[in-house]
């Protein structure tokens, strides 16, 4: 991931931050793996507390608004802490992927 990229996820932690609780995000896919081209979109996956509709779609324009701002296509994983832990999700294989190559980011 490059340091252009690591900042993009930090304001996308830092503007999310702001509606609601993050516990974790991390940059997975191909910017993770420094596989990535011009083309290539930024996965991003977001772990919050609890969510609800209208969370989400401020989260959505949030995402947006930094795409544009960067000219880059973000695409955003949102899941609740329980789905993380205690759904189905838990034991599935983006997760898992996630889990293995992910970067954490972190607030300065």
């Amino acid at each position: 991931m490059t340091d252009l990229e690591y900042q993009i996820a930090l304001k996308i932690k830092e503007r999310v931050s702001e509606i609601v609780t993050v516990l974790d995000i991390k940059i997975f896919g191909s910017r993770a793996r420094g596989t990535s081209d011009k083309y290539s979109d930024m996965d991003v996956f977001i772990e919050v507390e609890k969510i609800d509709n209208i969370v989400k779609d401020r989260i959505r324009e949030i995402i947006w608004e930094i795409s544009i701002e960067y000219s880059i296509y973000i695409s955003p994983l949102v899941l609740t802490k329980y789905e993380v832990e205690n759904s189905p999700l838990k034991v599935s294989p983006i997760l898992k992927n996630i889990e293995k190559e992910g970067i954490k980011i972190w607030m300065i």
